[in-house]
């Protein structure tokens, strides 16, 4: 890991976060990495750190901070064993859509101390690319792109559904949904893409055939190296042409 590992205070305590400085042609832009379920690993370090050498400083917050100390997941066996699936699980119920929003306001300061002062981007992966999207519906004012891939539970009866607060986004969207994933059917993709439209909201959402869900993710069983590029294409696409120049 060649970020650095930084506390973040909260109302509700000490959030633990990689942060990684940009390289190569550097910009004022920032992006927050929220998690997948398996929490803070090295697998999420390495993303992060790709994603800086395009320019941007990079944040990755353990939104399980207030579940205390959890070991290092690999995304491969995690579920495998039922102690850790048990535990997981009570950690993903524990951290609410709501805390995540509250928690966005403290990512993007910490962000702005390190040197990120212009535009944020957001992007998310399994649980986190909800959190993604109503983090940019919570902060329009600095959240300039939100991207969700296989992110899960994006249009449900919920009241902290992400279809029902697009209103507030003021982002540029993406979504990238597995071909096949319970998490996120066809039926949410279209209550989605309905409200996202009618809240004329510039997005797109992008069906990845064959996929499942957890392909981008390095350490996940579904990992595809194929279909990883493919996101990262979209991805850094959506940073730039979004983040850079509004600095």
């Amino acid at each position: 890991m060649t970020g650095k590992h930084i506390e973040i205070a909260t109302p509700d305590g000490t959030c633990r976060a990689g942060l990684f400085a940009p390289r190569g042609e550097t910009t004022q832009a920032g992006v927050i990495l929220y998690m997948d379920a398996f929490g803070l690993r090295p697998a999420l370090d390495a993303m992060a750190e790709r994603l800086s050498r395009d320019g941007y400083w990079v944040l990755v917050p353990d939104l399980y901070y207030r579940q205390g100390d959890y070991p290092v997941y690999d995304g491969r066996t995690a579920f495998a064993n039922e102690e850790s699936a048990t535990k997981i699980r009570g950690m993903m119920a524990a951290t609410t859509q709501a805390m995540t929003q509250q928690d966005t306001a403290f990512f993007i300061d910490a962000l702005t101390q390190a040197g990120a002062t212009g535009p944020i981007g957001t992007t998310g992966y399994c649980m986190g690319g909800a959190r993604a999207l109503n983090g940019a519906a919570a902060h329009p004012g600095r959240i300039a792109a939100a991207a969700s891939f296989h992110g899960g539970r994006l249009a449900t009866d919920a009241p902290d559904s992400p279809h029902r607060n697009v209103g507030s986004i003021r982002a540029r969207v993406y979504v990238g949904c597995a071909g096949v994933d319970q998490s996120f059917p066809p039926e949410q993709s279209a209550v989605l893409a309905e409200a996202l439209r009618t809240a004329e909201v510039d997005h797109i959402i992008e069906n990845y055939v064959g996929m499942a869900h957890g392909w981008a993710v390095p350490d996940n069983n579904a990992h595809d190296p194929a279909g990883a590029e493919r996101h990262w294409g979209r991805l850094t696409t959506l940073c730039r042409e979004t983040l850079r120049g509004r600095a």
